[in-house]
């Protein structure tokens, strides 16, 4: 018999063995299995038939091969019958090294036909990779954990949407490798929180639709877990060696887990398995680094492990992947959208994303004065001072923030210790508060004079964290700072922008005496925007010298406001000429609404001719717009034509605007075919509005298909808002399918409210059904108040059960409002609890907004004990405004405070503000 014959008698027999159904009765490694069918797998035969052809091309007989292959004769009989079980991993290892074929290859083969037959074995450590949590795995979550709506649901862990980058693509290379068969290792090297694991994780997923298991050797520890089963490792198995310097660097061990890593890859019965590690940049020099003649090599086997298996990662998002994260955003990741606020521009989103929520937890657990500290850092951010906060202000401005008898127990390096507990690093290398050192600024020398630059601040400068911040404007946004900020910043404080947005905070807050003596530092330190209030004030008590002075210094540094003001009072004391001087320098340096001023007063005064000559000034200086409102005084004085003129000129300046205003004057006065010429103007400059508007003059003169055709170009323009004028005139028509389809549309391209609008139509219609469909589309595109209107919906025919469904998931996909229906549906019910429990979430999310108003709902029954609790919980939470209304029920009479509040919120004993300042240093 021909070698090519007995290749097709053992092929033939594999085919009769399928038709015939025959039973095997021995599995892999001996085990016995009873009632399976080897003939119905289809990876067996293969198996089998590139067995027999490497057989064939190897011109070897069975006794032969046996021999080569170092197995018995029988062994080598039953590999190739179609009539025996699968044969064991060694066996066909064996046999495809001496016939030449590929190893990992065949052994998959092998692992898919005991799959087949529904005889996976459960040996070999690890379980599969859908049963592990990734969090499980040492992925870090990103964000706080998220409360869902229902109260008795545990905390759910977050994890944002995955922005694949160029590393990612390489790995998933040897995933690929893996799944067809060959052993692989790869070592993901990258500094810490920079997504080495998560890019592992999502390596996987492939993986794990294929019945891949997954084993994180860790108890007792790491490396005697390496260590106590790494023999044990069977095929089709990733181990994952996360922080492999645990592994690796063990001084007792690491070598003898290399070794035996490195025994496993190359060992193709065992395979196929996939090895992941990752490592931090100074471990893998460490590693890989060359020892010294003469002296130990400690790390030889780690060193030939990691030859040519390691792969980078970036420390931060290159363009492409932040608009990859961009798109992610955009399509409802509120955590990427909030990383995106604070690392776009570094690009380090990783980092950012890992590190918030052990942040949260170091601020949550801080010490006393450590806490102290931290806030103090958070209001002066959220109230305007700038990145970098003197040591010496947060360690004054603290002290208030502590109870007294936390206040009590401070020791004499208590600030010391604080700044050195916020200073430890947590995930990403990001901590709490941190030191930093601003740069000096590199600015051209100014061409005239400007304000003048403030001192840089003496002493220390650190940075709060970035999703601190974020979380304090959240968290804080109703809470006064107590005295010892306000004091603080009065001594410390020298920026002038600084001193002014905390005397703007200062005055919103009603804290009128803080707000006085901010202004005036801020103006003894060159703010010039202060000098113009106090000369504004100054102006108001009489004071017309002592107000021009002020305004003086403030334009000697630089303001054009004040430039302009001065314009204004030299006009009003007739001083038409040096008026006109000074709004002249004004709009040389910028500001041209010094001009229109002047224009202004000139029209009033009757000088016509000179108001328009200073509005054309104006726009030859880029400032349409004074004509524009130029033309505004004209028409209301009843000069249509002296408007219309105006206009034109504005017009003629590349105002697109104002032809608007003009072809609805033509329209006015019947000139139809005018007003459309100049439609057509602006559309030709780009307005897609000129373009709608176009439309409903053609609709409105019966033409509805070249208005149809009109909204067409703006839509194509990017104008999502003419699609709902469409998608109505498709309904009017009776094409509803072509309505929906223009609706879909603009939902495509961000735009939902044609959906809404489209769905209120057939509500308004009573198409109740063909409603709630449109609101499901647009709900479906993440927005979250369609699901409201869809609660209400239901809500409205009866289900309160499926409406209170939709406003769960409408809570559960950000929106704390509907929580206050929530529980007001359960107070209605006569749960009282779970009133108040879902109350507390939207509080705990930011919004105290809800605890009010359920407070409210239970004073107008007539529970005034349980609405005060409310109000208590929501002053507890940061919001100072119910602090009045328990001063109302407590019938407290609250009247207007002259003086102002104090920080502690109880009204400020009269007292007398000092005069501004007129010369300043």
């Amino acid at each position: 018999m021909t070698w090519s014959k007995v290749a097709e008698s053992v092929r033939a027999g594999v085919r009769r063995d399928e038709d015939g159904h025959r039973r095997t009765h021995q599995g892999l490694g001996g085990e016995h299995v009873h009632g399976k069918q080897s003939g119905g797998s289809l990876a067996l035969t293969e198996l089998r038939e590139r067995l027999a052809d490497g057989l064939a091309r190897a011109r070897l007989n069975q006794t032969q091969l046996a021999k080569q292959a170092e197995l018995g004769r029988t062994t080598v009989s039953e590999a190739l019958s179609p009539t025996k079980p699968v044969p064991s991993a060694e066996t066909v290892a064996a046999l495809a090294r001496v016939l030449r074929l590929p190893v990992g290859e065949l052994l998959e083969l092998r692992w898919t036909a005991v799959e087949e037959a529904g005889t996976v074995p459960a040996g070999g450590p690890g379980r599969r990779i859908g049963q592990w949590d990734p969090h499980d795995l040492e992925v870090h979550p990103a964000g706080a954990g998220r409360a869902p709506s229902d109260p008795d649901t545990p905390v759910l862990r977050a994890l944002p949407g995955y922005v694949p980058r160029e590393h990612d693509g390489l790995l998933g290379e040897a995933v690929r490798d893996a799944a067809a068969g060959r052993s692989r290792i790869v070592v993901l090297v990258g500094s810490s929180s920079t997504g080495k694991t998560r890019a592992c994780w999502e390596a996987v997923q492939p993986l794990a639709k294929k019945g891949w298991r997954l084993w994180h050797p860790f108890d007792p520890t790491r490396a005697e877990a390496a260590v106590e089963d790494l023999h044990r490792v069977g095929p089709r198995t990733v181990v994952w060696l996360n922080e492999a310097q645990h592994y690796l660097g063990n001084p007792v061990s690491g070598e003898r887990i290399a070794a035996a890593v490195h025994h496993l890859l190359v060992s193709p019965e065992r395979g196929p398995v996939l090895v992941l590690g990752t490592l931090w940049p100074e471990y893998e020099k460490q590693y890989t680094a060359l020892p010294r003649p003469g002296t130990e090599d400690p790390y030889s086997r780690a060193r030939e492990l990691l030859a040519g298996r390691t792969l980078a990662v970036p420390e931060a998002f290159d363009a492409r992947a932040l608009a990859a994260a961009a798109v992610l955003a955009e399509s409802g990741d509120r955590l990427m959208a909030d990383a995106l606020t604070r690392a776009r521009t570094d690009g380090r989103m990783t980092q950012d994303l890992a590190g918030a929520p052990e942040l949260l937890n170091r601020y949550q657990n801080a010490s006393p004065a450590a806490k102290a500290v931290l806030e103090a850092a958070m209001d002066a951010r959220r109230l305007g001072v700038g990145l970098h906060l003197s040591q010496a202000f947060l360690t004054d401005a603290a002290t208030d923030y502590l109870d007294q008898n936390d206040y009590d127990q401070l020791t004499d390096d208590w600030a010391e210790q604080a700044y050195a507990e916020l200073a430890l690093l947590v995930h990403g290398k990001q901590a709490p508060l941190r030191r930093t050192t601003p740069r000096a600024p590199r600015r051209p020398p100014p061409a005239a004079a400007t304000e003048a630059p403030a001192p840089p601040p003496a002493g220390p400068q650190f940075r709060l964290a970035d999703y601190l911040e974020q979380h304090s404007r959240t968290t804080r946004r109703h809470l006064c700072p107590p005295a010892s900020f306000w004091h603080a910043a009065h001594t410390h404080l020298v920026r002038p922008d600084d001193l002014g947005n905390l005397t703007e905070a200062a005055e919103g807050r009603h804290r009128l005496q803080w707000a006085h003596h901010l202004r005036h530092r801020a103006a003894t330190h060159g703010s010039t925007t202060a000098l113009f209030r106090l000369a504004m004030m100054r102006e108001r008590a009489g004071d017309r010298e002592g107000a021009e002075a002020l305004l003086r210094q403030a334009a000697d540094r630089g303001s054009t406001t004040a430039l302009s003001g001065l314009a204004d009072m030299r006009e009003r004391a007739g001083d038409r000429e040096g008026a006109e001087a000074l709004a002249r320098q004004a709009a040389d340096r910028g500001n041209t609404d010094a001009l229109y001023r002047l224009a202004d007063m000139r029209e009033r005064a009757g000088d016509r001719e000179g108001a328009e000559a200073l509005a054309r000034q104006a726009a030859d200086r880029g400032n349409t717009d004074v004509l524009c409102r130029l033309a505004d005084m004209r028409e209301r004085d009843g000069d249509r034509e002296g408007a219309e003129a105006v206009l034109r000129q504005a017009a003629d300046r590349g105002n697109t605007d104002v032809l608007y205003r003009l072809a609805d004057m033509r329209e006015r006065d019947g000139d139809r075919e005018g007003a459309e010429a100049l439609f057509r103007q602006a559309a030709d400059r780009g307005s897609t509005t000129a373009l709608f508007r176009l439309a409903m003059m053609w609709e409105g003169a019966g033409d509805r298909e070249g208005a149809e055709a009109v909204l067409r170009q703006a839509a194509d323009r990017g104008n999502t808002h003419v699609l709902y004028r469409l998608a109505d005139m498709r309904e009017e028509a009776g094409d509803r399918e072509g309505a929906e389809a223009l609706a879909r549309q603009a939902a495509d391209r961000g735009n939902t409210d044609v959906l809404c609008r489209l769905a209120q139509v057939r509500e308004g219609a009573g198409d109740r059904e063909g409603a709630e469909a449109l609101f499901r589309q647009a709900a479906d595109r993440g927005n979250t108040d369609v699901l409201c209107r869809l609660a209400q919906v239901r809500e409205g025919a009866g289900d309160r059960e499926g409406a209170e469904a939709l406003f769960r998931q409408a809570a559960d996909r950000g929106n704390t409002d509907v929580l206050y229906r929530l529980a007001e549906m359960r107070e209605e019910a006569g749960d009282r609890e779970g009133a108040e429990a879902l109350a507390r979430q939207a509080a705990d999310r930011g919004n105290t907004d809800v605890l009010c108003r359920l407070a409210q709902v239970r004073e107008e029954a007539g529970d005034r004990e349980g609405a005060e609790a409310l109000f208590r919980q929501a002053a507890d939470r940061g919001s100072t405004h119910v602090l009045y209304r328990l001063a109302e029920m407590r019938e407290v009479l609250r009247r207007q405070w002259p003086y102002g509040l104090d920080p502690d919120g109880t009204p400020t004993p009269p007292w007398q503000p000092p005069s501004a300042p007129t010369v300043l240093g």
